[in-house]
């Protein structure tokens, strides 16, 4: 299979993986809470990851070591938890949305810290992406009330996180095995998450005796062997032959199956949400945009 068809293939099956995460994790908070769910998921994820390929970190150079710990970190460690906050109190499909925005930061992270260009139409869609970003929060803050729509900052602040790592790995750890980012990823994401592990209260009676602690525990199980460590290999790998700003293009499939998913449990869309979330769409399709000759 060439490159070309291999991409498109890895860029439709991770939205359908990714699309389906924000599901799981609300569900996962059914039985525990934002801090226990993310240990979980990196402790898990780990484990099932150096069963499959502990070996791949071997080829991983002292040199390389410092940006795995870092693509880590900012890449995986800390989005894990700011989801996991997030979804306490905005619903899963304006999570999957707002996820949206990570190729408009891959633009402007890409330029400022990576000193990659950009051209106009590329700024105009970061503007565009920004504008339905803004809109999609505010309209949802006032259709409900309930709900405390700052925890969205949460998600937005994950997606600068996840543009930091496209570009990483796209400019630091392009010699590096997709397979190997990834465990060298959680082998240093391990230590720290083993350090939280016995303040979580995860051993508590009342956790192990809820009501969703087996169920929320399954989703956080399929959560992490699919979503988190299936899908970070080929995420890398998709990096490795093609572009970080066309590797995150996956958002744009990746709110049409988190809005589905959403819908299915009964969360509420209106109209002008849809529209904003149309706006940031629009807004990663001028950045992706190519000018014919």
């Amino acid at each position: 299979m060439s490159d070309l068809n291999r991409k498109w293939m890895y860029l439709i099956v991770l939205s359908i993986i990714w699309g389906t995460s924000y599901i799981l994790i609300k569900k996962g908070l059914e039985g525990f809470t934002p801090i226990q769910l993310g240990v979980l998921r990196i402790i898990i994820a780990a484990l099932f990851l150096f069963l499959i390929g502990f070996k791949a970190i071997r080829q991983i150079t002292k040199q390389e070591w410092k940006w795995v710990a870092v693509s880590g970190i900012v890449g995986s460690f800390i989005p894990v938890f700011l989801f996991a906050f997030a979804q306490t109190q905005i619903d899963s499909s304006i999570a999957s949305i707002l996820n949206s925005l990570v190729p408009l930061f891959t633009i402007v992270v890409g330029s400022l810290a990576f000193r990659i260009t950009f051209k106009r139409n590329q700024l105009l869609g970061v503007i565009v992406g920004l504008v339905g970003a803004i809109l999609l929060v505010s309209i949802g803050a006032k259709i409900n009330p309930d709900q405390n729509y700052w925890y969205a900052g949460f998600v937005i602040l994950a997606t600068i996180c996840y543009a930091f790592n496209a570009n990483i790995i796209k400019s630091k750890l392009y010699d590096v095995s997709p397979l190997g980012i990834a465990v060298g990823n959680f082998a240093i994401m391990l230590i720290p998450a083993l350090i939280i592990l016995p303040f979580s209260g995860l051993f508590e009676a009342k956790v192990i005796e809820g009501q969703y602690f087996l169920s929320s525990l399954g989703y956080i199980i399929i959560l992490c062997v699919i979503g988190t460590c299936v899908a970070k290999v080929m995420f890398n790998k998709l990096i490795h032959i093609s572009s970080p700003v066309f590797s995150v293009s996956v958002t744009y499939l990746i709110p049409v199956v988190g809005i589905f998913w959403g819908l299915v449990d009964g969360e509420n869309l209106v109209f002008q949400q849809f529209l904003a979330a149309c706006i940031i769409i629009f807004g990663v399709y001028l950045i992706n945009r190519q000018k014919t000759k």
